[in-house]
Parts: structure tokens; C-alpha cells; sequence
């Protein structure tokens, strides 16, 4: 199910995009909502193995929305101070991390399909609020004149945006981060019960805290990082800090000790905080205003393809191998996106 809804994510992000490019950002925005809304009920209401399929197909494919919403606010943000508006927006998702598990266990106490019977009824309510009141960012001037089946193929663009030299560096790196970090999310509550006896609760407390770094890194952090550093600068950063926290993950299941588990869920969680939104900001400042959509659906649709692999082949590793080897794997990966990003990305202004 997990696997099924990055797929289909991966094939609608670079569609979005482009549709936004050409018909705006507001109409795929609340389109996308009234999608999730319709995903999440579904999902919820299950009866048949089939339906839960529908509904997490259809949740996938209006889940690559997020390039759209990225696109919205480089249309309305100064190129210069993206990567503090796209931080905000990854404070909000933090937020979301943080607080969704606890909001969540606690709807389920009232049935298992509760919270996601609310999820549709916040997504609605969301359509609804973007439909009266969120003005439209690009303007019919600014809109791509025309849009071909070729455009919206997802293949067709990511092939036109791997012409790009930087941008092709860039999503490479981006593909190398997300990988091992989609195996790590896959395999995070199990390698918890069996090496430290985790009860779920204490498992989703520590999760949150990657939620709750994001939230610290882009109120505190990140101003003071933008000030003194570029993009491509503070992206060696947080794949930097990523790195030390999978070293001390792996060690703290050599040693059996819990609090080198968490001091290794901060050093990740704030290097994912810091990659995010520096990575975002970058990769805009690469497409004019009418391209946004464009190339951030590609952007998505490559950490959508990560997510479908990283789960399976870290799960494989995970079964056969010791319990660290995804992790292992996961450390030499951020190296070589360090090797990466320092010679072949620049920043284009």
C-alpha cells in the first residue's frame, strides 16, 4: 500500500507541475484537496482489499500536489528568500509530524478508521477555504500557452528537466538522500521493537522528534544559517548532520542504548530539517516563473520513485542482513550525494 502510493505519486507529481504551469496553481491545489478527501474516505471505509488500493492510488496521485504548492510560493516569494519561505512550509509539515501521530492515536480510540474519516473531512474543508479565498499566483500572462499529451507525460519531463546540468546534479543528490531516508521510515518502528523493546508509544514519541527538530531548525536555525551561507552550502550541511545520525543510530544498536537511539533521531532529524527547504529553494532558482510547476513535480516525482524503492530494498537488507545494514548502506549513499553536491551544484544567482 505504501509502495503503491509513492508509485502513483511519482507518476502525478510532474503531470501537476506542468498542469499548474499552464493553468495555474489554485485549480490543481483544490482539485488535488477534493482527490485526498475522496482518498482518505475510501481508505477508511475499506470493505475490500481493492478499495483500500483505490483509495491510496487516488491519495497518490493528488499527493504530488506538493509541487504545486512549492511553485505557488516561488511565484510569490523573491528569489533570494525562497529557501526561508519553503523552510516554513517545512515547519508546517513538522508540525504535522509531530502532532498527526498523537492526534491520530487518540481519534483511534473511537475506530480505526476515525482518523482518516477526519483527514477526508480536512481536506475538504481545505478545498473549500483555498476556493473562496486563496488568490491565484500566476497570472494567464505568465501561464504556459500551450500544453501537448508530451508535457504532461511524467518520463517526457523528466527527461527535458535532466538536460538541465545543475538540475540534473541536484535531483541526483536528491534521489541519493531520499532513498536511504525512505528505507529508513519503513524500517524505523520495527528496528526499534527489536533492538530496544519499544512500546508503540515511546516508538511514536521518537519518531516525532524528526517533527519536532524540523520545527526548531526553521525558527531557529536556518535564519541564522542563510545569513552567513548559501544553498548548496547548507545542503553539505544537513546531509553532514544526516550522516552523524545514522553513525550513531548504528551504534546505539551495537551498544543497546536508548539515549544514543534518540541523540541520533536529532542529528537526523535536524540534517533533514536543514537539507529540505535549502534543497527547494535551490532547485527553483533553476526554472523560470511559467516552469516552476514543472520542475518541481520533477523534483517530487524523483523523491516519490525513492520512496518506492528505498522501503524495498531496506527491508531486504533488513531480513537478510544485520539490523544496521540499511543504515550502513544509508551512511555510504549521503557520502557520495556530499561528493556530489560540492563540485557539480552551484547556485544560479
Amino acid at each position: 500500500l505504501s509502495a503503491i502510493y509513492a508509485f502513483s505519486m511519482f507518476l502525478a507529481a510532474p503531470m501537476l507541475g506542468a498542469l499548474s504551469d499552464r493553468f495555474g496553481r489554485k485549480i490543481i491545489l483544490i482539485s488535488s484537496l477534493f482527490g485526498s478527501a475522496i482518498g482518505y474516505y475510501l481508505f477508511g471505509f475499506g470493505g475490500a482489499l481493492w478499495i483500500l488500493f483505490l483509495g491510496r492510488i487516488i491519495e497518490g496521485l493528488t499527493g504530488g500536489e506538493i509541487s504545486a504548492i512549492l511553485a505557488y510560493f516561488a511565484d510569490l516569494t523573491p528569489i533570494e528568500s525562497r529557501t526561508k519561505y519553503f523552510g516554513w512550509i517545512s515547519a508546517t509539515v513538522g508540525i504535522g509530524t509531530a502532532a498527526g501521530p498523537l492526534i491520530g492515536g487518540f481519534l483511534a480510540q473511537y475506530g480505526p478508521a476515525t482518523p482518516l474519516y477526519v483527514a477526508s473531512f480536512l481536506s475538504l474543508s481545505n478545498a473549500v477555504y483555498g476556493y473562496f479565498f486563496m488568490p491565484e499566483s500566476l497570472t494567464k500572462r505568465e501561464r504556459t500557452r500551450n500544453l501537448s499529451l508530451q508535457q504532461i507525460n511524467p518520463f517526457k519531463q523528466l527527461q527535458l528537466v535532466f538536460t538541465f546540468r545543475s538540475v540534473k546534479w541536484l535531483l541526483i543528490t536528491g534521489f541519493l538522500i531520499w532513498l536511504p531516508n525512505g528505507s529508513f521510515q519503513a524500517i524505523f518502528a520495527q528496528f526499534s521493537i527489536d533492538t530496544f523493546h519499544l512500546s508503540p508509544i515511546i516508538i511514536g514519541f521518537t519518531f516525532s522528534l524528526i517533527g519536532i527538530m524540523d520545527i526548531i531548525a526553521q525558527l531557529l536555525i536556518m535564519p541564522i544559517l542563510l545569513k552567513f551561507w548559501r544553498e548548496n552550502q547548507i545542503i553539505t550541511m544537513g546531509i553532514t548532520s544526516e550522516m552523524i545520525g545514522y553513525s550513531v543510530i548504528i551504534l546505539s544498536a551495537f551498544y543497546s542504548s536508548i539515549p544514543c537511539f534518540i541523540i541520533g533521531m536529532v542529528f537526523f532529524g535536524l540534517g533533514d530539517a536543514i537539507f529540505s527547504p535549502s534543497y527547494n529553494g535551490l532547485i527553483s532558482t533553476y526554472a523560470s516563473k511559467e516552469d516552476q510547476g514543472k520542475i518541481q513535480g520533477a523534483s517530487q516525482s524523483i523523491q516519490a520513485l525513492a520512496r518506492v524503492i528505498g522501503p524495498m530494498i531496506g527491508g531486504q537488507l533488513y531480513a537478510t542482513f544485520h539490523h544496521t545494514m540499511p543504515f550502513i548502506i544509508g551512511f555510504i549513499l549521503l557520502g557520495l550525494a556530499t561528493f556530489i553536491v560540492k563540485p557539480k551544484v552551484k547556485r544560479s544567482f
